[in-house]
């Protein structure tokens, strides 16, 4: 069998490459790349350090034959804080058990070697899902997806690459028509649409809206989607630096705090401002007013990532377009209606 050099990275890396850039025999590699425990921990940060200077990924399909074990699934998240982060993670891990995988969760907020960890990350699992607003480099995962099967969750395909996705565009477009219907006209989108790409669709279908009703839409509020970030804005409103009578937010984290803190100052919600979210979280149908928000299928979103992986690693080939799960409007009294 001819061997690669040991200069070859990326693609043309391999395990003969690794071996020779560590120093060690291939089985050494191997018992590392598989978690064996017989390992110097020496020799085990030669290995690794090899396999992060090479870029060397192993086939993901001929490591589980040689090694006969279920499958091993990694899932790539920025965090854990908030509803929408842990109802995705309950919707893949609860699919992955029901299909025998088991899960490995990498949360990327506050890493400093962010791509050296995915790629660690890929010696061992069989599949990875990453989300579309993980921050990973594209050229990170297609360098992954060369080597083991790969699903971008709320992002986009590419090659190799499938994308699974809930629909934003058009929810969002509804959404904000069914404001600017109740004679709003001062309509401010809050969240930032570089942060990934469902939030840019959202923005999308706000400004469609307004195009729709021959306005021209506002300048989005570029903020985090955090709790915190939504208490930070709603002071700069109350302060005077933005003149909004309704708030379009990207996510119910940021509608809630806004609304709350809007109404601790003694604001009315809807009366001086109106304020709708994004997701549907369980706080949207109990606090008063009830906030008027757009129902995502997020348990379903992680569970088709799951599915989706399992087929992959079984040899099925990735769509070229995005798979997209249902929205719905859900209409509450936090933009006027009667409750």
């Amino acid at each position: 069998m001819a061997r690669k050099t040991a200069g070859a990275t990326g693609p043309g890396a391999t395990i003969y490459s690794v071996a020779d850039r560590a120093g060690v025999s291939i089985a050494t590699v191997s018992r590392v790349l598989q978690g064996g425990t017989v390992v110097a921990e020496r020799t085990r940060e030669k290995v690794l350090a090899a396999v992060e200077e090479l870029g060397y990924v192993p086939l993901g399909a001929a490591r589980s034959l040689a090694v006969r074990h279920h499958e091993a699934h990694g899932l790539v998240l920025p965090e854990l804080s908030g509803p929408y982060y842990s109802e995705l993670l309950m919707g893949f891990e609860a699919r992955a058990a029901e299909l025998g995988q088991s899960v490995v969760l990498v949360l990327t907020n506050g890493r400093r070697d962010l791509v050296g960890d995915v790629r660690r990350l890929a010696t061992r699992v069989d599949a990875i899902a990453v989300l579309g607003s993980a921050a990973i480099p594209g050229e990170v995962v297609r360098t992954l997806a060369e080597k083991k099967p790969v699903v971008v969750i709320a992002g986009q395909p590419g090659d190799g690459v499938e994308a699974v996705a809930a629909e934003n565009v058009d929810s969002a477009r509804e959404l904000v028509g069914h404001v600017l219907g109740h004679g709003r006209r001062r309509v401010l989108f809050v969240g930032d649409p570089a942060s990934g790409p469902d939030i840019n669709n959202r923005h999308a279908g706000y400004r469609q809206a307004h195009h729709d009703h021959g306005l021209a839409p506002a300048e989005p509020v570029r903020i985090s989607l955090r709790e915190d970030d939504g208490f930070a804005f709603a002071r700069r409103l109350l302060a005077g630096e933005y003149h909004a009578d309704a708030l379009v937010c990207a996510n119910d984290e940021l509608a809630l705090s806004i609304m709350t803190a809007l109404q601790d100052a003694g604001r009315d919600v809807p009366g001086d401002t109106a304020v709708v979210g994004w997701d549907d979280v369980m706080t949207a149908r109990y606090v008063r007013p009830g906030l008027t928000t757009v129902r995502q299928p997020v348990q379903e979103l992680g569970a088709l990532a799951a599915d989706r992986l399992h087929d992959l690693v079984g040899g099925d080939r990735p769509p070229t377009d995005t798979r997209v799960l249902p929205t719905r409007l859900v209409l509450r009294a936090s933009c006027g209606c009667t409750p």
